[in-house]
């Protein structure tokens, strides 16, 4: 990176839940890395997370955001009718979040989509803000491919009726805060989505820098990647103790997210499918275990014995790209959120995918309709956050589709290409390096020309 950069300073205001906080920080571990002063503001609540996720990085500032009196904090989202509650609590961190802005004068702030009122906050001081965006967010028609989708796969936000109405209100909001806005930093990559990419910047109008994926930038750090988000539920040494002792490209990995939240039957299931699939698997499964209990209902009589050295459930959190960067992993079974999309892409695994809701559809258009590096398990309809049911088949037809014969090695294939390609844009002289550069660059010649504007209006009273 150019000099000159090292007293640049960007506040961080992440989102609730580990997709929209765990991006965020990891941003702010890049640009620290790059000589600017980096801010994280959280909540109390959080603040655990956010210091587990910096890992080494503990010269990285982190301020707290009281709440009023009263209010116990912002609640985690287990199902869509929450997203006004969380989003009304999000109101609350305004006025304290300008107090912060007032006393410390940071050069940008980079905010989560759903701080609508951001764009307002930061122009009261004359800070640019920033939007932090996963893929490059459209609306169906018009896109540089031709992408089909039913309305049952939209987003239930996205459809009419009397509980979606207060969202799809705010989503208007949200889309004019952004147009509002100084502009967007994506957690992509220039090579994985240049058509969209181009069309925002150059039909859109709207400055954009593509930095991702960000889950590379600091990717040889194991105990980092063990501890994005939360601890793990399993030690790092088991689970690659485990998956060392498997063949290349011979593992299926499982993980539905941190906020999916599948029915008992859907799990068992899957359990039944895993089996007579004969694969080896890794499956992460929110769902704790009760030692006083013998069984668990959403598991198959007898299946983990059975399954003894063929399969590893982790119940709760796991280092997903630990597991992913493993040469024993071969497929990852995806709910198709941006984060867990991006990070297959970085490990160069093909993908099956299982899309649940809100992007999720988008992104299972981009996975095997455009990037062509996985397959479709075939949901038909958005339901919230527990999923549609899929037929029984399914999953054991899409894990031997893309597991054997030609087409699975040219989908395999062309995953390691955008793998290669995701790992060159990180490195120096790379499409993400020089964009975050450009705009390090650009806040920096900012802050000067402010400062310059400062002394002028000193000395002219």
């Amino acid at each position: 990176m150019s000099s000159g950069n090292g007293h640049v300073h960007i506040f961080f205001l992440p989102g609730v839940g580990a997709g929209h906080m765990i991006p965020m920080v990891e941003m702010a571990k890049v640009v620290f890395a790059q000589g600017v002063i980096a801010t994280i503001v959280t909540t109390p609540l959080n603040e655990h997370s956010v210091s587990k996720t910096i890992g080494t990085c503990s010269k990285i500032n982190i301020l707290h955001i009281k709440f009023p009196p009263g209010e116990a904090g912002i609640p985690a989202i287990t199902s869509l009718t929450m997203i006004p509650q969380v989003l009304k609590a999000y109101g609350l961190l305004q006025e304290p979040l300008e107090q912060l802005l007032s006393a410390y004068n940071p050069d940008c702030l980079v905010s989560d989509a759903f701080f609508t009122w951001a764009t307002n906050s930061a122009a009261k001081f004359d800070i640019p803000r920033l939007v932090l965006h996963g893929s490059e967010p459209f609306v169906i028609p018009n896109l540089p491919d031709e992408i089909k989708m039913t309305r049952m796969q939209l987003p239930d936000l996205a459809k009419t009726n009397e509980q979606s109405d207060y969202i799809n209100k705010l989503l208007k909001v949200v889309i004019e805060a952004e147009e509002r806005s100084y502009g967007a930093v994506v957690n992509s990559f220039y090579e994985l989505e240049k058509d969209y990419a181009d069309y925002y910047r150059k039909v859109l109008g709207r400055k954009a820098w593509h930095i991702g994926p960000l889950s590379l930038w600091n990717r040889d750090n194991i105990e980092e990647s063990v501890y994005r988000g939360k601890e793990s539920s399993i030690a790092e040494n088991d689970c690659l103790k485990w998956l060392d002792s498997k063949k290349p490209n011979s593992v299926v990995y499982i993980c539905f997210g941190s906020i999916v939240n599948l029915t008992e039957s859907q799990l068992l299931e899957i359990a039944m499918r895993l089996e007579v699939s004969g694969q080896h698997f890794i499956w992460v499964v929110r769902r704790s275990k009760n030692k006083e209990e013998e069984k668990e209902e959403w598991l198959p009589e007898g299946f983990e014995k059975r399954m003894e050295g063929k399969g590893l459930i982790i119940r709760g959190w796991a280092p997903q790209v630990l597991i992913l960067d493993h040469e024993a992993v071969g497929v990852f079974v995806t709910h198709c959120g941006w984060n867990s999309t991006l990070e297959g892409v970085a490990a160069g695994v093909s993908m099956v995918a299982w899309p649940v809701s809100a992007d999720h559809f988008n992104n299972e258009k981009l996975i095997t309709d455009v990037l062509k590096i996985g397959v479709s398990v075939g949901v038909q309809k958005c339901v919230g956050l527990e999923g549609d049911r899929i037929n029984r088949e399914a999953l054991e037809k899409a894990l031997k589709r893309i597991m054997v014969g030609d087409e699975a090695e040219e989908i395999r294939s062309r995953a390691k290409a955008f793998a290669k390609l995701a790992r060159r844009a990180v490195k120096e002289g790379g499409s993400s390096f020089s964009d975050l550069n450009d705009l390090i660059e650009e806040l920096g010649a900012r802050r000067l020309k402010h400062n310059q504007l400062k002394v002028l209006k000193r000395n002219s009273m």
